[in-house]
């Protein structure tokens, strides 16, 4: 009865102290072990236990009956859990799981986009050349809007300078090659869709295999040397490119397709500007948000390519000012004397 006594004392100190029930099952557990360990058949325990009263096998019996009590009500949680909150079914190859029909439901409940928009974008493949001020913006909302395949293609490492516009990154990725990092962020952004790095500069040699892979190019490099050779692949691989440019405070965008009429990045700027002419961000500087304007815009204009949404910015130059918060456009044709894609056939492929 002492014993009894005892656990019953806990118990109810464990309610009027408005203990944990974990605590308290804790508290009693203790208790129940010291009167195992006092009625145990050891010669210098024996008074203890004959003071305590009751029996080895009783107080056994008890721990039995809790424990079983316990298990009985771990079980219940465990089937009340599983009848509120049931295992969501994986999703079949080409369509939406629960977890995916709720993250893109803004994007869904858009009549320009909808549910065959989104699967639209779950099935495109996307390239993103540069994974620096640029491609960072890009990046993260293709990867936000749930293009199912995003290709990032950068040589470079993530430096100390890059972060004061580069928001791909962060400071413990000082040091890291960013296709890597870039993968990192969008994998723990989403992690319904499929990241694949190339950590190369782009050549003659590999940039049309690669750019034949996808469905669409977006160049957000920083050199013309680049932009000319991506240009000259999606021309000859007939792949729409989007491409973006900043300096300082300013940036472009359009999307190139002579495949469709539109011009292509040659067109506009048949050659490279004279050095000094324009000079790079490192040399030059940039506003630090400028490329997030830019990206972001780049990265609405690929989903409406994907979509079909809206006006597509074929045939237009998009200029952003920002030190004046202007922006404009320039409409533009294609050069049919361009020795990139003057070749071509002028008259509109089928959509």
């Amino acid at each position: 009865m002492l014993g009894l006594v005892l656990l019953a004392a806990i118990l109810g100190l464990g309610v009027v102290m408005r203990a944990s029930a974990r605590t308290i099952w804790a508290m009693l557990g203790l208790i129940w072990l010291a009167l195992v360990i006092a009625h145990l058949p050891v010669r210098a325990l024996a008074p203890l236990g004959q003071s305590l009263g009751g029996s080895l096998a009783g107080w056994l019996g008890l721990g039995v009956v809790a424990a079983l009590v316990l298990a009985y009500r771990a079980m219940l949680r465990a089937i009340r859990a599983r009848a509120h909150d049931p295992a969501p079914a994986p999703a079949k190859p080409g369509q939406f799981s629960g977890a995916e029909l709720d993250r893109y439901a803004r994007h869904i409940m858009l009549r320009e986009i909808g549910g065959p928009g989104q699967k639209k974008l779950k099935s495109a493949k996307v390239l993103v050349i540069g994974a620096g001020g640029l491609g960072s913006p890009v990046l993260l909302y293709l990867a936000a809007a749930g293009v199912g395949r995003i290709g990032v293609v950068d040589d470079d490492v993530v430096s100390n300078s890059n972060l004061q516009r580069q928001v791909l990154h962060r400071d413990r990725d000082i040091g890291v090659a960013k296709v890597f990092s870039a993968q990192r962020a969008l994998a723990a952004l989403n992690p319904h869709i499929e990241i694949l790095p190339y950590q190369r500069r782009l050549s003659a040699t590999d940039a049309p295999d690669l750019i034949a892979e996808y469905d669409l190019v977006i160049d957000g490099s920083d050199n013309f040397e680049t932009r000319y050779l991506v240009n000259a692949a999606c021309v000859a691989a007939g792949k729409p490119l989007i491409s973006g440019a900043i300096a300082q405070w300013e940036g472009q965008v359009s999307l190139y397709d002579p495949a469709h009429d539109a011009p292509c990045y040659a067109c506009l700027f048949p050659q490279a500007p004279a050095p000094g002419l324009a000079p790079s961000c490192a040399e030059a500087g940039v506003v630090g948000a400028l490329p997030g304007v830019v990206g972001a815009m780049m990265a609405a204009e690929a989903i409406k390519e994907i979509t079909g949404a809206g006006q597509s910015a074929r045939g237009r130059l998009m200029i952003y000012d920002a030190l004046w918060g202007e922006s404009r456009q320039i409409s533009v044709r294609r050069n049919r004397d361009c020795v990139v894609c003057g070749a071509l056939d002028s008259s509109p492929a089928p959509s």
